[in-house]
């Protein structure tokens, strides 16, 4: 079953290739949606897919590449968007 999350990234994560490495994650695991940085320096992200691949994304979502420090995430169940793909804003 099809389940969409927003999901919101805080900490240093601009700067540090964070969406695209999201994107890169959500295209590997079939995931729709979108990311993009948000003005107060957060990170935030709409995805669609199943459990199972949204699960991998959030997991992931906790500490991002390498040069980034993951201070905490949110994450909300939303209405679905039905995006076609995924896509760095």
């Amino acid at each position: 079953m099809i389940k969409s999350l927003s999901i919101h990234v805080f900490g240093r994560v601009h700067g540090v290739g964070f969406r695209y490495h999201a994107r890169n994650m959500a295209e590997e695991n079939g995931i729709r949606g979108f990311v993009r940085n948000d003005p107060d320096g957060s990170v935030y992200i709409e995805a669609e897919g199943e459990e199972n691949q949204l699960e991998i994304l959030t997991d992931w979502c906790r500490h991002g590449p390498k040069w980034a420090s993951v201070d905490s995430i949110e994450i909300k169940s939303i209405d679905p968007r039905n995006y076609r793909d995924f896509s760095v804003k």
